[in-house]
């Protein structure tokens, strides 16, 4: 999808109702649901964190969203692939500014090249007891990525033609927290395998999309 034709569309995403929770667990594996009501406890107390997805134009005009792919390390999150960000710092005002600071210092994108279109579903991770907060972001402009090689291993640009595309939306088998292999709906970008809680704010903002451009079509 050309840039200049995304510019126009983005803003109707504000009209929407947000899709929520029965869109999400479309890309979920099927015992999230599940998940979610056994850690109901532990979610009042869930850690924090805020992801940005980032829309920009690519460097022939095409609409691109950006996704990292993280360091093998010891978590649960261990080389997977992800949307920049983290946990909040005292000098945040707000989840809406650890996204994008988050997103300054994992690849290098600065706050003042970003506007941010709206909050998404917010997601809670059962492994790692985190609540979720997801923003939407556009950079008018082409990017040059400076990645933080501590936590990020790689850039992963990803079309947004392939995101609506249907055909990339696939069952794969992963290797979950527990070490278990899991048959999971996914998304196959790029090469890579996009699951769990990124999958399904994928699968919200492609739900979002699809109704603009049918409202305009």
């Amino acid at each position: 999808m050309r840039f200049k034709a995304f510019e126009k569309v983005i803003p109707e995403i504000n009209k929407l109702s947000l899709p929520g929770l029965e869109t999400q667990l479309k890309m979920a594996p099927s015992f999230r649901k599940k998940l979610i009501e056994e850690f109901k406890e532990a979610r009042k107390t869930a850690k924090l964190a805020a992801v940005l997805c980032l829309f920009y134009p690519s460097d022939s005009g095409e609409t691109n969203i950006v996704l990292i792919l993280r360091k093998v390390y010891k978590g649960v999150h261990s080389a997977q692939v992800g949307f920049p960000g983290g946990k909040p710092e005292n000098i945040d005002k707000s989840l809406m500014h650890t996204a994008l600071r988050e997103t300054w210092e994992e690849i290098g994108v600065a706050s003042n090249k970003i506007k941010v279109i709206r909050q998404l579903t917010t997601i809670y991770i059962p492994p790692s007891n985190f609540q979720v907060y997801p923003f939407i972001g556009i950079s008018h402009s082409p990017i040059t990525f400076n990645l933080q090689f501590s936590e990020v291993e790689d850039i992963i640009e990803i079309s947004l033609l392939d995101i609506l595309n249907d055909d990339n939306e696939v069952r794969s088998e992963v290797l979950g927290a527990n070490r278990s292999k899991y048959s999971v709906p996914a998304f196959k970008l790029n090469g890579h395998i996009i699951w769990g809680a990124t999958a399904m704010i994928l699968i919200e903002i492609k739900t979002m999309l699809n109704l603009v451009l049918k409202k305009i079509a």
